[in-house]
């Protein structure tokens, strides 16, 4: 990392930025923007943009930004997983499966297209940087996200657990894109690419988390009744069933980011569904028949629940630093207008039509569809694919133009989607209007 600032300076800097937003979360929340665009400020300002204090150089940084964008998203996926509300149904769930597939790829191919006929690049890294580009993100988009368990808000669950799968879901796109500029084996005719890269790594990277997040659920359930007041370190199972999840999705070629997405969906499920069971046992013929009917995710201990708070402090934690590194990536001259109308198509066109197309036939309002429409966070999982694909051999000079346009795109998205949530949000919990009891834009 090229930089201006010591050890110490360093540790000043990260200390009293951790001590503003912490004495200052009540404000912050007050405000129309999220905190993403503070730290945005912070690095623009203290790097080559303005005071020039410390650069870094996302080229020459590969191998660490991989790992730090690696760790952030699985810490991520972790937390919006615990919060998918219970049980699953394709009935809610459709929606997002249509965007984390269907309009993913849609994406991709848009992006692809834009940047190979507008754009001059070769074939290869216009599906590449497509590729990159499409998933939206589960670091930056807290905003619009599932709150907490059991939060039931359509929109909400919706963009979550889109997040959550799209981030694996790309994956194939990054290989076909590495594949064609001859870094990656696609076999005669894509064919090894279709059943490895796509059926296999996708099928088995969703097998994979579903199974270590039921057995996880049913040892730590087992344990805790074996002995009334178990006690479980919450924090470190959490950080273990991602480490083994992730770890045994390498090992079989399946994308861990989906592993460990349907990990924690696994947890949180077959938690839920073990708590009603035990209600079901200890509930007495009165109780019932007087309509009274226990919460069973508040009736005992909860793995999901316990490791949560950590993975958000984590997860913040993460958060403020990447984006003070992707500050400190800025020079003035970076705002070509190449990069600009690239990040101008995929806000105001790719990722609009794509959800669209994508959510035709879906139980989906028109006012949930615009909202799903904008709200293409772009972030720190971009970074990690094109981390992966440098890290993987990508030519120097395909990198250069491939950070740049990148880092434009999401620098961009910080700023018109963290100025536009909080006032759209509100607008859209104020017209939402009930329905049979329920709300419009909530699960039914």
């Amino acid at each position: 990392m090229e930089s201006g600032l010591t050890n110490g300076q360093w540790f000043l800097l990260i200390g009293a930025l951790l001590l503003v937003r912490g004495l200052s979360a009540p404000a912050l929340a007050r405000l129309p923007v999220t905190a993403a665009l503070f730290y945005l400020a912070v690095g623009l300002v203290i790097g080559p943009t303005a005071l020039n204090l410390f650069h870094f150089n996302p080229l020459r940084e590969a191998a660490l930004l991989e790992w730090l964008t690696e760790a952030a998203a699985l810490i991520s996926l972790y937390a919006a997983g615990v919060k998918m509300p219970v049980p699953v149904a394709l009935a809610h769930w459709r929606a997002p499966i249509m965007l984390a597939f269907v309009s993913m790829a849609m994406t991709v191919g848009l992006v692809a297209a834009f940047a190979y006929l507008a754009l001059g690049l070769p074939i290869g890294a216009a599906v590449l940087l497509g590729a990159i580009l499409a998933p939206t993100d589960p670091v930056l988009a807290t905003d619009v996200q599932t709150r907490f368990p059991g939060d039931r808000d359509r929109l909400r669950f919706a963009l979550t657990c889109e997040a959550g799968m799209n981030d694996g879901s790309a994956f194939p796109f990054v290989m076909l894109g590495l594949g064609l500029l001859g870094l990656h084996e696609l076999g005669q005719s894509g064919l090894r690419w279709a059943v490895i890269d796509v059926l296999w790594a996708t099928a088995a990277g969703i097998a994979i988390g579903a199974l270590c997040g039921w057995a996880m659920a049913r040892a730590a359930h087992r344990l805790r009744q074996r002995a009334s007041g178990h006690g479980l370190l919450d924090d470190l199972l959490g950080l273990g069933l991602i480490g083994v999840a992730y770890g045994l999705s390498s090992l079989l070629g399946a994308w861990g980011f989906l592993a460990v997405f349907f990990a924690a969906v696994a947890l949180r499920q077959t938690e839920s569904r073990l708590a009603e069971a035990a209600v079901d046992v200890v509930a007495t013929p009165p109780a019932a028949s007087m309509g009274v009917a226990a919460d069973a995710s508040s009736n005992a201990p909860a793995l999901s629940e316990g490791s949560l708070i950590f993975k958000e402090h984590l997860e913040r934690l993460s958060e403020m630093l990447l984006i003070l590194l992707i500050g400190g990536a800025m020079f003035v001259d970076s705002w070509s207008w190449r990069a600009v109308g690239l990040a101008l198509f995929v806000f105001l066109v790719a990722r609009p039509a794509s959800v669209l197309i994508g959510l035709v036939g879906t139980r989906t309002t028109r006012r949930l569809r615009g909202l799903t429409a904008w709200f293409g966070v772009r972030g720190i999982g971009s970074l990690y694919y094109l981390m992966y694909a440098i890290q993987h051999g990508l030519p120097q000079d395909l990198a250069l133009e491939l950070i740049h346009m990148t880092l434009i795109v999401v620098t961009l998205s910080i700023i018109v989607h963290g100025a536009s949530v909080k006032p759209l949000m509100e607008w859209f919990w104020r017209r939402r209007r009930p329905t049979s009891g329920r709300g419009s834009g909530e699960l039914a």
